[in-house]
C-alpha cells in the first residue's frame, strides 16, 4: 500500500487509525469496592464496569458434580449511547441483551477449566456506561480480567483451592468498510459496514467464536480470511495486554 493510499484511508476513519490498528485500550483492576473481582474496561470511547461474584453453590444440574459454573448478565445503561433507552428489565430484557449475555458466558466458560473449578458459581455483571462500538467484545475481554480476580479471591476466602487450568481470551470486532477490512470498529464504522463480524480467540490464537454479517453486501472467502487475519492481530495484542497486566508469562 503506497503512502498517499495509507493516508487516504486514515482520513476515512473517524480516529485517523490505520485499518489494523486497535483503539486505545485500558484495564482497571479492582475497580470497585466488593465484588470479588471488577474492571472498568476502556477501548476508545467505549466503557463497561465488568464485576465477577463468587457464589458458595452450582445450578442443580452440577450439585455433587465437582465442577463448577460460569454466568452472565449484560446491559446497556439509559445513557451509555447518544439518545436515552429504556433500561432492561427482567420480565423484558432485550433479545440483543440476552444474545450478547449468552456469549459472554460462553466465551468465559470456554477460558477455564469447569471440571477443575470445585462448584461454586462465578456471576459475571457487565454494564455498558459508555457505548461506541465492540460492547460485546470489550464485555468478554474484562469478563476474563474480572474473573481472574474473582477466583484469585475465592482462594483467599477459602472457597476453591487453586485457580483451575485456563487460557487467557480475547475478542475483538472486524468489519469491510467500503471495500476496507478494518480492526475494532467504532460505533459509527459498525453502523456503516458492509461486513461484521466480532471474533473470540485463546491465547494460542485457537478460535471460540465467531459472529459474521453480510449488512451490505456478499463477502467472499478471500474477504473472510482478511477478517479473521485481522482479528488474529488485534487479539494477539489484546492478549498480550492482559498478560503484562496480570503477570502471566508468555
Amino acid at each position: 500500500m503506497s503512502n498517499e493510499t495509507e493516508n487516504q484511508i486514515n482520513k476515512n476513519r473517524i480516529d485517523g487509525r490505520l485499518p489494523n490498528q486497535l483503539r486505545s485500550l485500558v484495564i482497571v483492576r479492582n475497580y470497585l469496592k466488593w465484588p470479588e473481582g471488577s474492571v472498568l474496561i476502556q477501548q476508545g470511547d467505549t466503557k463497561i464496569i465488568v464485576t465477577a461474584s463468587v457464589e458458595e453453590s452450582v445450578p442443580r444440574f452440577l450439585r455433587d458434580s465437582g465442577k463448577g459454573w460460569i454466568t452472565s448478565e449484560y446491559d446497556l445503561l439509559p445513557r451509555a449511547t447518544n439518545t436515552r433507552r429504556n433500561r432492561d428489565r427482567k420480565r423484558s430484557i432485550s433479545g440483543r441483551s440476552q444474545e450478547i449475555q449468552r456469549l459472554i458466558g460462553r466465551a468465559i466458560r470456554a477460558a477455564f477449566n469447569l471440571d477443575e473449578l470445585g462448584e461454586i458459581t462465578v456471576k459475571i455483571d457487565a454494564d455498558v456506561i459508555q457505548a461506541d462500538g465492540g460492547t460485546r467484545c470489550a464485555s468478554i475481554t474484562g469478563a476474563f480480567v474480572a474473573v481472574y480476580d474473582a477466583l484469585k479471591k475465592a482462594i483467599e476466602l477459602e472457597y476453591i483451592q487453586k485457580i483451575p487450568p485456563f487460557k487467557i481470551i480475547a475478542a475483538i470486532s472486524v468489519g469491510i468498510i467500503n471495500g476496507i477490512p478494518m480492526l475494532d470498529l467504532c460505533y459509527e464504522e459498525d453502523s456503516n459496514a458492509d461486513v461484521d463480524m466480532n471474533v473470540v480467540m485463546d491465547e494460542d490464537l485457537n478460535l471460540i467464536e465467531i459472529q459474521g454479517t453480510a449488512e451490505g453486501k456478499n463477502f467472499n472467502r478471500e474477504e473472510l480470511n482478511s477478517l479473521l487475519d485481522l482479528a488474529e492481530k488485534g487479539n494477539k495484542e489484546i492478549i498480550t495486554y492482559i498478560k503484562n497486566l496480570i503477570g502471566e508469562q508468555s
